[in-house]
């Protein structure tokens, strides 16, 4: 049983009139260091702001530190002048984009060079506690859900100033990094790091932490880390996900799960960035297409043994919505750009 949970978050600080990415981050979290649980730290750029919360053990603990950590957040982009959006990727046209300080980031970006400039991406990622013979089961155990973490956590649909027509243009976009994607099935921990010490040198990836999986292990903690959801607009979805993740680690070693090593998980994440859950998801029961509703139960029925009363209660509530952040996204951008602003300031505090 996996009993501890943790959540990143990244937010991207965007112009009040114009939505494009601005170079506030290091003012950001100069004010808000030390003023709440938790870490705020820089990200990749300059208009990217990540807060990690506590080691937690319940859905309330978590919904507290984020929202507490949001409220201070919006209070401060208020003052600023700024928009913080939890949103997978900006609406509006970018700016060259100014990389954070540190020599990691430099190396990084050398490596990968124009990639830097569209990094103005947000994601959500979640680290379960496990204990270490559990973590390559888990890793295994969950490759075919990603597709299906994705598709509900779609948060991501503008690129440039349009609709790029996807539900996550921020996984469409990941794509071109070295490593993004579902990690291969590994037999055991000691498979898993010849594979990783195979990759280290080739592309971007410079050392374990440079690995883009979808989902990985952690090179310090027995942990998992789940990398594949994009950001999101309340603290409400995010814990929410977060709570399905750790049950999908939970049910790592359940029965009833047909083995399906030999399904298209690629194009299925693909399908899933384009659509979201407006059509089908590959079922992982199977590896085919089926009714994404059908699929929603289907991971309903599987987290469900693994969830207490109030975590099946907003997981169902998630579950159950038909619209995405990504149609949210949409909607507000049809009524203009001071809606779409609007919309990402309600959502970064608001209470479920």
């Amino acid at each position: 049983m996996a009993t501890t949970f943790g959540i990143e978050e990244e937010f991207l600080l965007l112009d009040a009139r114009t939505l494009a990415p601005v170079d506030d981050a290091m003012q950001a979290i100069a004010e808000l260091d030390g003023r709440h649980d938790g870490t705020v730290a820089a990200e990749f750029l300059r208009s990217q702001v990540e807060y990690a919360t506590p080691v937690c053990t319940t859905m309330p603990e978590a919904i507290d530190a984020l929202l507490g950590f949001r409220r201070l957040l919006g209070r401060w982009a208020a003052d600023a002048g700024v928009v913080a959006a939890g949103t997978g990727t900006p609406p509006a046209g970018q700016t060259l984009a100014v990389i954070s300080e540190g020599e990691r980031y430099a190396e990084i970006s050398a490596e990968v060079t124009s990639l830097t400039d569209d990094h103005q991406i947000g994601g959500l990622h979640v680290h379960v506690g496990v204990d270490r013979d559990l973590r390559v089961r888990a890793s295994n155990a969950l490759r075919g859900w990603l597709p299906v973490l994705l598709a509900l956590s779609a948060n991501s649909p503008f690129w440039n100033g349009r609709d790029t027509g996807y539900d996550s243009w921020r996984a469409i976009h990941s794509r071109r990094w070295t490593t993004y994607g579902i990690p291969p099935a590994f037999r055991d921990d000691d498979d898993y790091v010849r594979t990783v010490a195979a990759l280290v040198g080739i592309g971007a990836t410079t050392d374990a932490r440079a690995l883009n999986w979808n989902v990985r292990l952690s090179t310090v903690y027995p942990t998992v880390e789940v990398r594949v959801c994009d950001a999101q607009l309340d603290a409400a979805s995010s814990v929410a996900l977060a709570v399905i993740i750790r049950a999908l680690v939970d049910a790592a070693d359940d029965e009833g799960m047909s083995r399906t090593d030999h399904a298209p998980w690629d194009a299925a994440l693909w399908h899933a960035a384009r659509h979201g859950v407006r059509g089908t998801l590959v079922d992982p029961r199977t590896g085919r297409p089926a009714p994404a509703s059908d699929v929603l139960r289907a991971l309903l029925d599987r987290v469900a043994p693994h969830l207490n009363g109030s975590e099946t209660r907003a997981v169902t509530a998630m579950l159950d919505r038909r619209r995405s952040g990504a149609a949210r996204q949409r909607a507000a951008r049809d009524h203009g750009t001071a809606a779409l602003a609007e919309l990402y300031r309600k959502r970064l505090d608001q209470r479920p």
